[in-house]
């Protein structure tokens, strides 16, 4: 039984705590957020204890922890837990800065802990489905990957404010599973943003609505499309086309229940958000996460891969400020 100290109590923390009690190969022994009563909340229900940082990482009896408090916090949680021998879950990003990322990962490569970073998309069947017939060449090279996200309304603008824009918080999802599909490193990445859900979000400097293009060293070329706003629920589809055909991974919805009359063929709306849409993905993430440890296995989303997403979502806020296409190092 691998027994966990999490920190963050909120609304990504509760889905991973629930995910480790029913995991049946971990304990959570420890939750640490600054929100007492949130803390106490959820240990509560899991039989846990509610702890400071220094006595959560300090117990021998913790092998793990999982890090889903706010992101300015990330890095430095896991220096500390690095530093304190601790395999590490870090839901995404590390960090907004590129610079802290990286003093980050020399610590924890330093400290030869193992490091996943929550990329949960990846775990979703249907997109790890459409990637493992990817890579067994079903339609052969593959050329373009389209990526569509797009939210079902705007988040708080006091979250707007501190998110650290929308390509490092919303588009990072999307850099990562480019890179995963493509199988190559984007080395040029061109974007453009506007505010045409709000103009108050144009007003704090960021964008409610992108494009990305990204091209590999060989040609291959992505297009990401993203949006804060969505009237018929959580968009979520990718499609690649390869040399050989077409591979397509749709939005799920409620029920497949389809009505046809004289006026229309209808179905149901998208699930409405990632909670919904994504449960089957925190699940699988956890129990990737975990299977490595207990395997002593390389982890699936490694350290390097929450960097090489950042990069990307840095050259894409680049080329947004200055309208140009943005040389990538591979």
């Amino acid at each position: 039984m691998i027994e966990i100290a999490q920190f963050g109590a909120g609304r990504i923390g509760r889905i991973h705590a629930a995910n480790l009690a029913a995991s049946g190969s971990a304990k959570l022994r420890y939750v640490v957020d600054t929100h007492r009563e949130s803390a106490e909340d959820l240990a509560g229900r899991y039989g846990a204890k509610v702890v400071d940082t220094k006595t959560a990482l300090a117990d021998p009896k913790v092998r793990a922890v999982v890090i889903a408090s706010s992101t300015d916090t990330h890095a430095d949680l896991c220096i500390r837990a690095a530093k304190a021998g601790k395999a590490i879950f870090c839901e995404k990003p590390i960090d907004l800065s590129l610079a802290r990322v990286d003093a980050c990962l020399k610590i924890v490569s330093a400290a030869k802990v193992p490091m996943f970073v929550g990329f949960n998309r990846r775990f979703d069947p249907s997109f790890a489905s459409l990637q493992s017939r990817l890579r067994a060449g079903e339609i052969g090279d593959v050329e373009q990957v389209i990526v569509s996200s797009r939210d079902p309304g705007l988040p708080p603008m006091s979250y707007l404010k501190v998110s650290g824009g929308q390509f490092r918080d919303m588009t990072i999802h999307d850099f990562d599973m480019v890179r995963w599909l493509l199988g190559e490193e984007p080395v040029e990445v061109y974007a453009m943003g506007a505010a045409l859900v709000d103009p108050a979000v144009g007003k704090i400097g960021d964008c409610d609505s992108v494009m990305v293009l990204l091209r590999t060293k060989s040609g291959k070329m992505a297009h990401i499309n993203n949006s804060r706003r969505a009237s018929y629920g959580y968009d979520q589809r990718i499609e690649v086309h390869g040399s050989k055909g077409r591979l397509m991974a749709g939005n799920l919805t409620p029920t497949t229940v389809e009505k046809a009359d004289s006026a229309a063929v209808t179905s149901d709306k998208p699930l409405y958000f990632f909670l919904e849409r994504y449960a089957e993905a925190y699940r699988h993430e956890l129990a990737a996460f975990l299977g490595a440890l207990s395997g002593k296995k390389k982890m699936p989303v490694g350290a390097a891969d929450g960097r090489q997403a950042l990069v990307l979502a840095e050259a894409a806020l680049k080329s947004y400020r200055t309208g140009k296409a943005i040389k990538v190092a591979p």
